[in-house]
């Protein structure tokens, strides 16, 4: 259990339709939890570039998107604060819709007329992969103070021989449900491999969004005085996830309903 104890600690993107990740709005019914769509490029600059230049491709993106009259598919970027040199990146870009049908017709209208903007990402980034990923959501977080910028954490989770995400299901149901009684802010997804990808050596990614350091180390705390024994109880002999990468999240592009 001990590769669990960093994953848990952050006890948990977006702001993204239908993902959630924004905040829980009050009333909201039972609904069936369906996975939603995400895609997301990992991205190095370019010699002699860096931050500014990719602000300045965005903005241009953002006015493409206000012309197409894209108001249902949000992005953020995110830069490395806890990662290692495994991490060959400098930002990610992820995105998402709250139906995969409508994040294809972004992407085919970014295809077929955005050719011009797509230039200015171009001169600013090279990315070398682009996937698709199917994402559940286990904890919505509460209302955000600043929802444009969070702090996210992926861990790659494999489970356990004879073990399946069916079994888990509800344990992590039960898990976040623990952590939002014990004052938890963060909210918890995870993702499954969809597109892009191919000999992946996880079954999903864990991953958490929480307002700001602060409020990721308040986890970390309550982990490490009691929340271990919970976990324990839920997932020993089940499931073993690595150490958490951590990355400053900042909102690119606002769906229609994710402010609201």
């Amino acid at each position: 259990m001990k590769k669990f104890v960093t994953l848990l600690v952050s006890g948990g993107l977006f702001l993204f339709a239908g993902i959630g990740i924004a905040d829980e709005h009050e009333g909201e019914a039972e609904e069936a939890n369906v996975a939603t769509p995400l895609e997301m490029f990992a991205c190095k600059y370019n010699k002699g570039k860096g931050p500014a230049d990719l602000d300045a491709a965005v903005k241009k993106f953002n006015a493409w998107g206000d012309k197409q009259g894209i108001d249902d598919y949000s992005a953020w970027t995110l830069v490395p604060y806890y990662s290692s040199p495994e991490q060959e990146f400098d930002v990610l870009w992820i995105g998402g819709s709250e139906k995969a049908k409508t994040l294809g017709r972004v992407q085919d209208s970014w295809l077929a007329t955005g050719a011009k903007e797509q230039e200015g990402f171009n001169q600013a980034i090279t990315c070398d992969s682009h996937s698709a990923y199917a994402v559940l959501t286990m904890k919505k977080p509460p209302k955000r103070e600043n929802p444009s910028n969070i702090v996210i954490s992926f861990s790659d989770c494999n489970t356990a021989e004879g073990t399946t995400f069916d079994d888990l299901y509800m344990p992590i149901m039960e898990w976040g449900k623990y952590k939002g009684e014990s004052g938890s802010t963060g909210g918890m997804w995870v993702f499954f491999a969809a597109y892009g990808g191919g000999g992946e050596e996880f079954d999903f990614k864990w991953v958490t969004a929480h307002q700001n350091l602060e409020d990721m180390g308040a986890d970390w705390d309550q982990y490490s005085e009691s929340g271990w024994q919970k976990a324990n109880e839920l997932f020993a002999g089940k499931l073993s996830c690595d150490s958490s990468r951590s990355y400053l999240a900042t909102n690119r592009r606002m769906a229609k309903d994710d402010d609201e």
